[in-house]
């Protein structure tokens, strides 16, 4: 990143910071610059020296992933009183080297070396490799050379260089603050907020000033989030319903449920989230879940389950995935491939045989799946719902082939068969002789349990008519073969929905984005304390939820801004992406400031350190 240019002037400035998480990073940055000199023989130049390169106009190399220091130490490079102090050597004759909370000057010297190479004028771009080397011997956070916090490296970076040259190691609100603490950077860097804490019961106000460095803003937050879902009602005769709900921004799963709910009439409690990705079930989202999981592109399904049956019995909820076995040429064997929208389907678990769940995914998809008539017969008279596993490869949108073992498959039922329904007995055979080679209506499909991706078969269901041993966490696949499912599945019936009334309503427009002044005014906007973070009032002798209000009481020359992009819950931690503006000139924080005798504060931008990307990825 570059930093901004500016004059080389004693006029006020301020410096932006867009705070973030970690970054991966691979660019290297360079700044803008405006004059100056100085030498330095530590630095790794990686071009030929030049005659013609502006002093200040200097590049740094990224280390591994270490753009996060480099847009820092940019913007601290086009920091006017800073630089001026470092390429004057006023630095050398305040270095602090026995202060216990400093770093023997060995910063400040790294700091200062760095600075003149960049003012040097002979460097297009350099590698701070000494000067990291030094900050990861102070601070071992920052040794490596992955991500980090851009905001983090230069709090400490001021800091450290601050013990270095501190000019008062230890003497006894301002005039304290400056006693003990007296530097360039205090100098140059510090301001101070005055804190008001008033008791509701008793009304003791409290007032104290603390000094800072820079000044963390929130961001102005939206509460909600709208999204898009299909909601898939139990009754089978019924079309999926696209619907749009408005939902807590930082909510969780139970409250999309909750506001689908409310659309509906279906209660929260029956519903089952899933992300449908390829025709499968990419994800079931539990209840507690964050929202944050779930992306705008997500095509997100809403299934009716029943916990109960009718009767007051016990349910389970399977997942049911549609696959077309397909023959290949010059090849005994056959390959799947899933297709349609999967299902999640209830159950009763004390009819969990075969034939039952035959018959429940058969009324399940009746909408769209024609039944055979009385006189079509399938190829071999096999008992109703009978399944041999269907020891087919099984491929997912591309086809990818996989391989099954021919061994070790059992037959899934409550109990051990015997006899003709010994494992690894062929089923077909077993039922011819049970029905004597009488004909029955032909079976759309057979049943195979698999993975939850549907790309492997785990085991065969058995055909004896008791109970399966299946739970919620068992993914079922139906299969089928090319010629019935072109004959009895009607895929364009299957993909049809329905639009909610919600959908048809035109949807407010959004603010893109907010002011600096709203950050402002939000950091100074009176708040309760949580009951978890009460203040002990002096007068009631105990722990109060009080009123808190900052307020700025001075302000420094160089003015460091810090956008709090992190958003927190319960449930989830992300990165804010509001659009925040505000002026390259003329920032004028006189209304802020509460101290009436007060000189004006306005100031113009210098740098701005900005990261690209999300949680744990981009580039400073």
């Amino acid at each position: 990143p570059k930093s901004s240019a500016s004059p080389y002037s004693s006029v006020s400035a301020s410096l932006i910071a867009n705070g973030d998480s970690t970054s991966t990073c691979g660019m290297h940055s360079s700044g803008v610059s405006r004059g100056g000199s100085g030498f330095s023989a530590s630095y790794n130049c990686q071009e030929p020296p030049s005659s013609h390169i502006q002093p200040g106009l200097c590049g740094l190399g990224n280390l591994g992933n270490t753009c996060f220091m480099n847009s820092a130490l940019q913007c601290l490079s086009n920091t006017a009183p800073l630089t001026d102090y470092f390429l004057k050597d006023e630095y050398e004759a305040e270095i602090n080297r026995d202060n216990p909370l400093g770093m023997k000057g060995e910063i400040a010297e790294a700091y200062a070396e760095l600075i003149k190479q960049m003012w040097s004028g002979r460097d297009a771009h350099v590698a701070p490799r000494m000067f990291k080397t030094q900050v990861g011997r102070f601070a071992p956070q920052f040794s490596g050379y992955q991500q980090q916090d851009s905001q983090e490296l230069l709090a400490f970076l001021l800091d450290g260089l601050h013990e270095d040259l501190n000019r008062v190691v230890a003497k006894e609100a301002w005039e304290n603050h400056r006693l003990r603490n007296d530097s360039v950077i205090v100098d140059t860097f510090h301001g101070l907020f005055k804190s008001t804490l008033v008791c509701p019961e008793c009304a003791k106000v409290s007032v104290t000033f603390d000094p800072f460095c820079y000044l963390t803003l929130p961001l102005p937050l939206k509460k909600d989030r709208v999204m898009e879902v299909f909601l898939v009602p139990a009754d089978p005769h019924c079309r999926p319903t696209q619907y749009r709900v408005t939902v807590p921004l930082m909510g969780a799963v139970s409250d999309l449920c909750e506001a689908l709910s409310r659309l509906s009439g279906i209660a929260a409690e029956n519903m089952v989230v899933a992300d449908v990705y390829n025709h499968r079930f990419h994800k079931i989202f539990q209840m507690d879940e964050g929202l944050n999981h779930i992306m705008p592109r997500d095509d997100i399904f809403v299934y009716e389950v029943c916990s109960t049956s009718v009767d007051g019995s016990e349910c389970v909820t399977l997942p049911v995935y549609f696959r077309e076995r397909k023959s290949r040429p010059s090849s005994t064997s056959s390959a799947s491939a899933l297709y349609g929208q999967p299902l999640l389907l209830s159950v009763p678990k004390h009819k969990l045989t075969l034939e039952s769940l035959y018959q429940a995914v058969c009324d399940r998809i009746s909408r769209y799946v024609k039944q055979p008539l009385p006189d079509e017969f399938g190829s071999s008279p096999l008992e109703p719902g009978a399944c041999n596993g269907s020891r087919n490869s099984c491929e997912g949108e591309d086809e990818e082939e996989m391989e099954h073992q021919e061994e070790g498959k059992e037959q899934l039922s409550e109990t051990e068969g015997s006899g003709e329904d010994e494992p690894g007995s062929d089923p077909s055979e077993t039922t011819q002789k049970k029905i004597k080679g009488q004909p029955c209506p032909k079976r759309l499909f057979t049943f195979s349990l698999v993975n939850s991706y549907g790309t492997a078969d785990i085991n065969s269901l058995a055909a004896d008519g008791k109970l399966l041993k299946l739970n919620s966490r068992s993914t079922l696949a139906m299969d089928w073969d090319s010629e019935t499912r072109s004959l009895y599945y009607d895929e364009q019936e299957s993909e049809a929905y329905e639009k909610h009334v919600s959908m048809l309503q035109p949807q407010k427009k959004k603010k893109t984005t907010v002011a600096l002044r709203d950050c402002i005014e939000l950091f100074t906007t009176m708040e309760t304390l949580g009951e978890h973070d009460p203040w002990y009032c002096p007068n009631c002798k105990k722990h109060q939820q009080a009123t808190k209000k900052f307020d700025l009481w001075s302000l420094p020359k160089i003015l460091v801004v810090h956008l709090k992009r992190f958003s927190y819950n319960r449930y989830w931690r992300d990165k804010l992406d509001t659009v925040v503006e505000f002026p390259i000139r003329g920032l004028n924080m006189s209304e802020f400031v509460c101290n009436l005798s007060a000189r004006p504060y306005v100031y113009d931008l210098i740098a701005v350190s900005n990261h690209y990307g999300a949680m744990g990825v981009g580039h400073y």
